[in-house]
């Protein structure tokens, strides 16, 4: 457990300051597990503790959850003063800041010492010794704070006491004194209906405690504390420039957690705006990389397709330049069947598949003016269709073969014509 060093009462707020500042503000492994929106509102609160009920202190301690998980946190350990019957006593608490707080309550628990007992059936203290009060369990952010919580705890307390002593035996009884003693325990404890034992009665921690503005806590002190009037709170009056400062602060934090928490909220909205931007970049990113490749891919095909255009321009103008001089000037003369002849028996083939290919075509066209017409009828024009395209099929099949041909004849050609490359 570490806690602030000794120093003497005047500077105990200054090493409470140095302390909270020093643990809430390390980084890395051994950090305190507080949001960091919310560690100057811890320290504030543990100051106004510290301030208001000097019997607390701020530690730092290992709290262990139910589930065996350990994790370092503030606590602020002591006791808090409560009035019973006119009579101060102290009962030592711990309070955790869990690690949501200050969103969420801190957990507090009495700290019996060894001849304390927790009161049974008690109606805010479970045998564990974890306090359930109307404070804790109507805790509001930011507003709540460790100073009411101690306040409540001692009005519930004085109300009814957690906490009580057992009587230890009396090594030189004196049946006298002890009867006339037991008999007014009794009665003082029956009246207040808190046991009906005349062994047991409130708690007096043994340990010493730092003094409480409360009062000394002493239960062997005869005189009774009289209640702080209005106004005055632990025994000691507040300052109006204090509260004031403590109040302005508050409503500072408030104001500062709204703004924190609207500007949050816009820029989650911001965010997913701009993710949805970006998703729609990306979706345009792809559909702009598929269109480059297809006009990549076009760009190919048309290169090809220019490389066989020019390879058929060459070989036409080499043939148009050789037999120029044949014609002799009579073009009309010309037999055009005649004029061109095939160079082999692809070209042949070529020349066979096309003609007939589109001598169907013409035949087909032709029909299809006789039927507009009327002059065949509508089901010799669908069977003489059917077999002229059936045959157009096989001869354009055909000059596809012919023509992957001759582009592989063509390719082998240039490739033996070329020169070799120079090593």
């Amino acid at each position: 457990m570490v806690h602030p060093p000794p120093s003497p009462s005047s500077s105990t707020a200054q090493f409470t300051q140095q302390f909270l500042s020093s643990v809430l503000s390390q980084r890395g492994p051994s950090s305190l597990p507080y949001s960091e929106d919310v560690k100057w509102l811890i320290r504030q609160h543990l100051l106004s503790l510290s301030e208001s009920f000097p019997s607390l202190h701020p530690k730092t301690a290992t709290f262990t959850h139910n589930d065996g998980r350990t994790v370092n946190l503030l606590q602020s350990d002591g006791t808090v003063p409560m009035l019973f019957h006119n009579v101060t006593y102290n009962i030592p608490v711990v309070i955790w800041l869990m690690e949501t707080y200050p969103r969420h309550p801190p957990l507090v628990f009495v700290n019996p010492t060894r001849d304390m007992v927790i009161k049974r059936q008690h109606s805010f203290v479970n045998p564990s010794g974890l306090v359930s009060i109307p404070y804790l369990q109507n805790w509001v952010y930011p507003s709540s704070n460790l100073v009411d919580l101690a306040r409540n705890l001692s009005h519930y307390f004085g109300v009814d006491p957690p906490l009580y002593s057992q009587r230890r035996p009396n090594p030189n009884p004196n049946p006298s004194f002890n009867n006339s003693s037991n008999n007014t325990s009794v009665s003082s404890v029956s009246a207040s209906g808190l046991n009906s034992s005349s062994s047991i009665r409130p708690a007096i921690p043994p340990r010493t405690y730092p003094p409480s503005p409360y009062g000394s806590g002493r239960i062997s002190s005869p005189s009774p504390t009289p209640s702080p009037p209005p106004g005055v709170a632990g025994g000691v009056t507040e300052d109006p420039n204090e509260v004031y400062r403590r109040n302005a602060i508050n409503k500072l934090v408030e104001n500062v957690h709204t703004d924190v928490e609207e500007l949050r909220k816009k820029r989650e909205v911001e965010m997913e705006g701009m993710f949805t931007a970006q998703a729609v970049l990306r979706q345009r990113e792809e559909e702009i990389s598929k269109g480059l490749r297809e006009m990549q891919y076009e760009k190919e095909a048309l290169e090809q397709q220019l490389q066989m255009v020019l390879m058929n321009t060459d070989l036409l103008e080499g043939w148009v330049r050789e037999n120029e001089g044949k014609l002799g000037g009579d073009v009309g003369s010309v037999n055009a069947d005649e004029a061109f002849e095939p160079l082999d028996s692809l070209s042949k083939q070529m020349l066979e598949s096309t003609s007939s290919d589109l001598a169907i075509e013409d035949a087909i066209y032709a029909m299809d003016k006789a039927v507009q017409h009327g002059s065949i009828p509508f089901d010799l024009y669908l069977r003489n269709v059917r077999l002229l395209s059936r045959e157009q099929f096989f001869h354009r099949a055909t000059s596809a073969k012919v023509r992957a041909a001759q582009m592989h004849a063509q390719v082998t050609s240039m490739a033996s014509r070329a020169p070799p490359y120079a090593v």
